[in-house]
């Protein structure tokens, strides 16, 4: 059954394209009595022709790259513009390697297990960059001996 100007005037009748016009199969001999808008708008309101909801664009690649990028992912070279020191500058670097350092001598001058000679040498050295991070730093207090023996 060809129901294609019931189609035409529904989409007249509800402001939307003929790709959205849904006729309910149940009731095609009635839709196809159809001639007039009045006609339509009845059916309309009966919800033997209906309208379709619009078709959005799909969120789920973008949802995707989120979780993604949240593990750390998609950080390759080929994303990066700009030099290193300008996605993270020298400064907060050496501020990122220097205070866990400083922190962890502290800790130890505290509990007593490093003199407070060896605390101040160890802290200038670290300022003088001597040590990469705090493992290195603690493997060169055992290497030493420069702990406290009780």
């Amino acid at each position: 059954m060809k129901l294609t100007t019931q189609k035409r005037l529904a989409a007249e009748v509800m402001k939307v394209g003929r790709s959205r016009v849904w006729i309910d199969p149940e009731f095609i001999d009635e839709v196809s009595l159809a001639i007039t808008k009045e006609d339509i708008r009845r059916l309309v309101d009966e919800g033997a022709i209906q309208r379709k909801q619009k078709r959005g664009v799909s969120r789920g690649r973008a949802r995707y790259v989120m979780r993604q990028k949240r593990k750390g992912q998609r950080k390759g070279p080929g994303r990066r513009k700009g030099k290193a020191t300008a996605r993270l500058s020298g400064k907060e670097r050496w501020m990122r390697k220097i205070r866990p350092m400083r922190k962890e001598l502290r800790r130890l001058r505290d509990e007593g297990k490093i003199t407070r000679a060896v605390y101040r040498e160890l802290y200038l050295k670290a300022k003088g960059n001597a040590f990469r991070n705090t493992a290195h730093l603690k493997t060169y207090i055992a290497e030493h001996r420069l702990e406290v023996s009780q």
